[in-house]
């Protein structure tokens, strides 16, 4: 069986192979690096649930130990504290908070995970330079040392906003150049407020700028964001560290000692690709799309593009799919990063000091304050993970389908299941896995013997059903999910989407919506029977040294 080939061996390469090979899908990811990253503490990502949660589900062990869950939210202008919000534990909703954590850490982790898996070869210093398609799969070149022709059954480029895939495909990349400019520093300090991020704005001392954020890491260290006129002269080290101990004598009263760890300064841009598909070749991450002003979080998309990806290509790798669940990856994903984009564009005139088109943007009347909490805490247009309502996966309207508190293509809550062998875990656990999840809403099941539940009431029925249906599916049962009454039958896709819900056990119906989510009668699988084994093939026609070829078992 051929491979899937990833191209870029960043955070977002190296979660989509750990993702297709926890459904059996073997892949090689080409490096163009010497597979070593440079510790950057200033260079920091922060995850939102669904995205740290995806993360866990892939084995990355350094989210733990190396990131830090925010305990609160400060928002000030000038000497004034606008709002504070209590996150995770100290919010007393069990809502978890956003993970903030350097990317070489949070690489590392991913490594370490790809270390421990089979499927899976990274091969570092392979620059591609040039790639074919043909009707049973996809063949690409890596340019010397060790020019190599590699074969797959899929190409996903993940390598980045000058991504080599996306220009050997023809696919432009437009958008907006300089949408901010931050100058950063990550130091070692005791602030005020310890565990809890702050976004400053307008700060009363001289040279303060527009706004500053302070955010924790782990071991006392903290990233500080100063934003920069977007086009203004170049920040010295000298101007940098003044600014900083501007800065923290402003908000401790003197500048207390710190421990200055590294330094940049980076320009946002917004960019979106044409497109994500072009025959077996895809665009994952900042190949597909550029984003990051007013707190969004361009990782945070990437991950989800992996999430929305690897169990279609699971799908026709092992049985065939059709164009329409290929298709739909583009149609999801790209449609939920231009409205993100659309939602961080319309907000800038109203954060920056926009002239006359403030009043007619959506959400102005919530406030800056709102809005700004939306993008740095993941929440509303600007941050709260997408929904698919209309998808092409989407199910057409039957009269059997109920409401609950999920809308169709929304993100399902995390529940408890248990499952018909008696394990009891999350329902998050269980995604991932390239199968769709029948979930019945089941009260008192909790405290029952299974002898007794499974084979009482709709179960069995509904147990026949799930086993009749077109594509691998997993019967799971919960004593409540919210808004959903008794009998309830939810059916969701395997990057956790809920595809609908029914008001009981309706076979007929349950298949038509199976059906739907898989996008329809398969083409044959690109995968050919045997053992799953990765290798590369000489260009047809054209002789390879042994010294060019490579296999991996």
């Amino acid at each position: 069986m051929d491979p899937v080939i990833v191209v870029g061996a960043g955070p977002v390469g190296l979660a989509l192979s750990l993702a297709l090979a926890g459904q059996g899908v073997p892949s090689v990811v080409l490096d163009e690096s010497t597979g070593t990253d440079e510790a950057r503490p200033a260079r920091t990502v922060v995850l939102r649930p669904d995205t740290t949660a995806l993360l866990t589900r892939l084995g990355c062990t350094t989210l733990g130990d190396e990131g830090t869950h925010w305990v609160g939210w400060r928002l000030m202008r000038r000497k004034q504290l606008m709002r504070e919000l209590p996150l995770g534990a100290a919010a007393g909703d069990g809502s978890p908070a956003p993970l903030h954590i350097p990317q070489h850490a949070l690489t590392s982790g991913l490594r370490a995970a790809i270390a421990d898996e089979g499927l899976i070869r990274l091969v570092p210093g392979s620059r591609l330079d040039a790639l074919e398609q043909d009707g049973h799969g996809i063949t690409a070149h890596t340019r010397a040392p060790g020019a190599t022709w590699w074969r797959g059954s899929h190409l996903v480029g993940c390598d980045g906003a000058r991504s080599t895939v996306r220009k050997l495909l023809s696919i432009r990349f437009p958008g907006r150049t300089a949408v901010e400019r931050h100058a950063v520093a990550a130091l070692r300090v005791d602030l005020p407020w310890p565990d809890e991020a702050l976004l400053h704005r307008r700060p009363p001392w001289p040279g303060g700028g527009e706004e500053v954020s302070a955010r924790p890491l782990a071991d006392g260290v903290w990233r500080l964001d100063w934003l920069l006129p977007s086009r203004g002269d170049l920040v010295t080290p000298e101007a940098l560290v003044t600014r900083l101990r501007d800065t923290l004598a402003g908000w401790c009263g003197e500048t207390p000692p710190y421990d200055l760890l590294d330094t940049g300064v980076y320009t946002l841009h917004h960019r979106l690709a044409r497109r994500w598909r072009a025959g077996r070749a895809f665009l994952a991450g900042d190949a597909a799309h550029l984003l990051g002003a007013v707190g969004t979080q361009g990782l945070d998309e990437g991950l989800r593009d992996i999430g929305n990806l690897a169990w279609k290509l699971a799908e026709d790798w092992h049985h065939g799919a059709s164009e329409t669940l290929l298709d739909s990856y583009q149609a999801e994903r790209r449609t939920a990063v231009a409205a993100r984009l659309r939602a961080a564009d319309q907000s800038l005139p109203i954060l920056r000091g926009g002239g006359a088109l403030r009043t007619y943007m959506p959400g102005a009347t919530r406030g800056h304050d709102t809005l700004l909490a939306d993008g740095h805490l993941g929440n509303g247009p600007l941050g709260a993970p997408p929904a698919y309502p209309h998808s092409p996966l989407a199910p057409p309207y039957t009269g059997t389908q109920t409401a609950v508190g999920t809308p169709p293509g929304g993100q399902v809550d995390d529940v408890r299941v248990t499952a018909p062998d008696g394990t009891t875990t999350r329902l998050g656990d269980r995604l991932g896995r390239g199968r769709l999840l029948v979930v019945l809403v089941a009260p008192g099941t909790g405290v029952w013997d299974r002898r007794h539940w499974m084979t009482a009431g709709v179960m069995p029925r509904l147990a026949d059903a799930v086993t009749a249906l077109p594509v691998r599916a997993e019967l799971l049962v919960t004593e409540a999910y919210p808004g959903a009454s008794a009998h309830s039958v939810l059916l969701v896709r395997p990057d956790g989407h809920l595809v609908t819900a029914f008001g009981g056990v309706r076979p007929g119906d349950l298949y038509a919506a199976a059906d739907a989510a898989r996008g329809g009668a398969p083409h044959p699988p690109s995968g050919a029977a045997g053992p799953p084994t990765a290798h590369t093939v000489p260009k047809p026609n054209a002789p390879v040294t042994p010294d060019h070829t490579a296999n991996i078992n």
